[in-house]
């Protein structure tokens, strides 16, 4: 019997993207329903660079409105009064710069989601740094650490190196999946209500590659 080989299932996404707070819920029972010899691993595509301008006053409205054609179609829970109380920019990356600081600490998945929930939740704007900080502290994370590699040159050429590779990969926006096989990446289809039918596209484009290796 030939030995399942193994591939990366890459997950493309933003902090603060809209779609994939939507996505998550099925994001979730995808990642834990993934076969053993598939190992995930979660890409950071970053919307939006740093920026201190508010946000420009036709997109207060267009993103409001997102969040309700989202909410109708997903269900995912929106507290919109993020768009009286706070000052909003168009800015994501300093929140994929926490989502690696807290890597450092181990605890990368849990800033992502305490992002989602600040910005989607909770009214307050991950775009600043206080919110961030806020964050860590909330996870109970290494605050002064934290601080320092928020602002790291390390951190900065490690998103760096992921919004290359972003951009050298077949995604269609955020959130996106591709799997890789022999240092090949094929895009993965997805369904925003269903992770059965991403499951069933992984088995079989792993089944033919893994046939054509084999054979």
């Amino acid at each position: 019997m030939n030995k399942r080989l193994s591939h990366t299932l890459y997950y493309y996404h933003d902090p603060m993207c809209s779609w994939c707070w939507g996505y998550r819920p099925t994001a979730e029972k995808l990642f834990a329903s993934l076969p053993a010899n598939i190992r995930l691993e979660k890409v950071l595509g970053g919307l939006a660079p740093d920026s201190d301008v508010p946000m420009p006053q036709h997109l207060r409205i267009a993103l409001p409105d997102a969040w309700r054609r989202i909410h109708a179609m997903l269900g995912t829970e929106r507290n919109f009064d993020f768009w009286t109380d706070c000052e909003p920019r168009r800015s994501t990356y300093p929140s994929c710069r926490a989502v690696i600081a807290a890597g450092l600490q181990n605890h990368a998945d849990e800033m992502i989601r305490a992002i989602q929930h600040a910005y989607y939740l909770r009214a307050m704007n991950p775009s600043d740094r206080e919110t961030l900080v806020t964050l860590a502290e909330e996870l109970l994370l290494d605050k002064q650490r934290f601080v320092q590699d928020l602002k790291s040159t390390e951190t900065e050429a490690e998103l760096q190196r992921q919004l290359d590779f972003t951009r050298r990969s077949p995604t269609n926006g955020f959130p996106s999946l591709a799997i890789e096989f022999d240092g090949q990446l094929v895009h993965v289809i997805q369904d925003y209500k269903s992770h059965t039918k991403t499951l069933e596209h992984i088995a079989m484009l792993a089944s033919e590659f893994d046939t054509s290796e084999t054979s």
